[in-house]
């Protein structure tokens, strides 16, 4: 029985992708949501998960931070995906006879000059490699996908226009996660540590906590807030930092940072990613 990965999505999704790209040796698996990708991994049902966190145009994926601190599962490395985005048709389509586009509302914002050059209206699927089956099924050539290039191999469609997406650089980040964490390894270009706190109910506790990192010399490269429980008093933070647990000046620095804090639960320690410089 080959190792999995699971992904949210159809198959063809730039999750899929992902996987193909990070782990080509495992078998990826398609799941509904978010829930069933962090589910399936902690059931057995497949070694890793592969989850989206951000993306360079239009920021973090909604619901994922919530997530991932009650999801039991460790971030084990990072993947960047390039965005590239197509217009994929029916097999025989002229550019003039498509009238429509259909895709991820995302993706269709991210596609607005070339849709626009050519007068071709905006139609709102369900995702990505769901809107490119859905063009295969319906075989009507004034209806296209905008999607990747691996969702029209997978359908059967032709690609009409490569990369017509606004911006150039448009790259999504992904987290890779396993029920068990290693706490070993050590990264090339460096390690990166994510956890989430809630700081103490104390004046200026946040900017307290975060001088631990500053005086000793550590990276803080990501540091975002969300409500947790309803509440608006009570907020989280996820955070990302350079370096390791074992290394001295992060174990003075989370020392600090725990005087200060309520809670703080590790998510993960694993390798930098060349391109995340």
């Amino acid at each position: 029985m080959s190792a999995k990965i699971a992904f949210q999505g159809e198959l063809g999704a730039y999750s899929h992708q992902a996987c193909i790209e990070a782990r080509p040796n495992l078998e990826p698996i398609p799941c509904r949501t978010f829930e069933d990708v962090i589910e399936t991994v902690r059931r057995g049902q497949a070694e890793l998960a592969m989850l989206p966190v951000e993306n360079s145009t239009y920021g973090r994926v909604a619901d994922i931070h919530y997530l991932l601190p009650a999801s039991g599962l460790h971030i084990v490395d990072e993947a960047f995906v390039r965005v590239h985005i197509n217009l994929l048709v029916v097999k025989g389509t002229r550019l003039e006879q498509v009238k429509s586009a259909m895709s991820h509302t995302v993706l269709l914002g991210q596609c607005r000059g070339f849709l626009g050059e050519h007068g071709i209206h905006r139609v709102t699927g369900a995702d990505t490699a769901g809107s490119a089956q859905h063009v295969a099924e319906a075989n009507n050539p004034e209806l296209a996908a905008l999607a990747s290039e691996l969702a029209g191999d997978i359908y059967g469609l032709d690609i009409l226009a490569r990369h017509i997406e606004d911006h150039d650089k448009n790259t999504t980040r992904f987290l890779i996660m396993s029920r068990d964490i290693d706490l070993k390894r050590r990264g090339k270009i460096g390690m990166v540590t994510s956890f989430v706190f809630r700081v103490r109910n104390l004046p200026a506790a946040l900017y307290k906590a975060m001088g631990g990192f500053a005086t000793n010399g550590v990276n803080m490269t990501k540091l975002e807030s969300y409500m947790v429980d309803g509440s608006f008093t009570a907020t989280q933070f996820y955070a990302e930092i350079e370096g390791h647990p074992d290394d001295r000046n992060v174990q003075l620095a989370m020392e600090e940072l725990d005087y200060f804090t309520d809670k703080i639960s590790l998510l993960g320690v694993y390798p930098a990613d060349p391109r995340r410089h």
